[in-house]
């Protein structure tokens, strides 16, 4: 195998792994983990303290997983000779690529909202009361949507790489 091919085969397995390490983990937290939580140990402070030890956890490696796709997809797109450019609508997989960027960016903002605005604890005698409960329902609104949005690229994902293998083999 050429060095080349060595590369590439990195870096790919690179943008798969922060793909599923960013997807996963919201997969598993909409999916699996908080209603688990909410089940098991009801909407009380021990939800909430779990949930949010999740979820510093799980924000650090989304923030990785933003920076590695970023270079990774770079890097991988220019591999492609249908690739036109960032954001071009020049041909089909251009524009598949394009739009996929722009659910990719939208995925960031989401992320940035959830845990910057929305991140912040709610203190005093309203962290018990219902600007606190709206808070984690807007927060797991937006877990939900980022997820949604996650799956779009996945779905966009598997359409550029079907456009840049050429011929289809059904």
């Amino acid at each position: 195998m050429a060095s080349k091919q060595i590369v590439f085969a990195l870096i790919t397995f690179l943008h798969d792994l922060f793909t599923v390490i960013w997807i996963g983990g919201l997969f598993s937290l909409v999916v699996v983990v908080a209603p688990a939580a909410r089940g098991a140990l009801g909407m009380g402070p021990e939800t909430k303290k779990l949930m949010a030890a999740i979820q510093k956890r799980l924000s650090t490696l989304v923030y990785l997983s933003i920076v590695v796709l970023a270079i990774t997809g770079l890097l991988m797109s220019k591999r492609v000779t249908a690739f036109q450019g960032l954001l071009s609508f020049a041909n089909t997989y251009s524009t598949v690529l394009s739009i996929k960027h722009l659910v990719y960016l939208a995925m960031i903002a989401v992320a940035l909202v959830r845990s910057l605005a929305l991140g912040r604890k709610v203190s005093g005698p309203a962290a018990a009361g219902p600007a606190a409960a709206k808070q984690e329902k807007a927060k797991m609104a937006l877990s939900v949507l980022n997820l949604a949005l996650g799956i779009v690229t996945l779905l966009l994902s598997g359409f550029a790489a079907a456009l840049s293998a050429g011929k289809p083999p059904l």
